[in-house]
């Protein structure tokens, strides 16, 4: 049994030292991967991308920027920053100087969206954003205020953005409910408060019920009445025709100058 034992034992080890053994040396594989990112800032993009490049670092000019302190053309900032530990293939993000702003913001408000980004980009700026602002008493499409205002200086990015106005929604109502009022005065309310009436159609008149008293060979005046087709509307429509229903009906949201119909009896 010792033998048996001895070799158990002396298999336990070496597989503790093959685990050991692979732990260090992926320790090793992993940071040997990793490099330190040096100091981009000052340097032109060509000079940074070789710096980071000897590194197997990637480099991203994100953004340009005024400076007064950094030379135009060269790099200002950097993400990471430098000394940190990343592993190779990763980007190094970097903005780039302008210099000192030369460029004075133009005046753009009052123009179109149009007119304004064509000055703006004539002056070497850029559009960043656009907002639009719903105002009554303004032209839709003109520009109403800007950032950075007109004649600006120390100007962070050479970029502007705009509020334009916007066509405002006309105002919205609650139809009301004309069912069982005259037509005539339904129709001057609606119209008064800038609505439209539309079809108005007859509806046909309501059965009338049998008399007890009618002979039952006579023929029912009610069922001659139901059977007769409804009335043209040129001959049974009248301000004192009442309606019995409307489209849009009560309750419903309905926009300015909007076409109501009515069925009237």
């Amino acid at each position: 049994m010792k033998p048996f034992f001895r070799i158990v034992m002396v298999g336990l080890v070496m597989v503790f030292v093959a685990m050991v053994s692979a732990l260090t040396a992926m320790r090793f594989a992993i940071h040997g991967q990793e490099v330190k990112v040096p100091t981009l800032v000052g340097m032109t993009p060509q000079e940074a991308e070789r710096a980071a490049g000897v590194l197997g670092l990637q480099l991203d000019v994100e953004r340009q920027y005024y400076s007064p302190q950094i030379p135009e053309g060269r790099i200002m900032t950097q993400l990471p920053m430098p000394g940190t530990k990343v592993r190779r293939g990763w980007q190094v993000r970097v903005a780039q100087s302008m210099g000192p702003q030369r460029v004075s913001i133009p005046d753009v408000t009052g123009e179109s969206e149009r007119a304004a980004e064509l000055n703006i980009r004539r002056r070497g700026l850029e559009l960043s954003s656009t907002a639009q602002l719903q105002l009554s008493g303004k032209p839709v499409d003109q520009v109403v205020a800007q950032s950075p205002p007109a004649n600006a200086s120390q100007v962070a990015a050479p970029k502007t953005s705009l509020l334009l106005s916007a066509a405002a929604d006309p105002p919205s109502f609650v139809m009301p409910s004309f069912v069982g009022q005259p037509f005539g005065t339904a129709s001057r309310t609606l119209q008064d408060a800038g609505f439209k009436v539309g079809n108005v159609t007859v509806a046909p008149p309501l059965p009338v019920a049998p008399s007890p008293n009618a002979p039952a060979s006579a023929p029912s005046t009610a069922a001659a009445t139901s059977a007769s087709p409804p009335a043209p509307v040129s001959s049974a429509l009248s301000p004192a025709s009442i309606v019995v229903a409307q489209t849009p009906p009560a309750g419903q949201k309905v926009l300015a100058g909007a076409v109501v119909n009515f069925e009237v009896r």
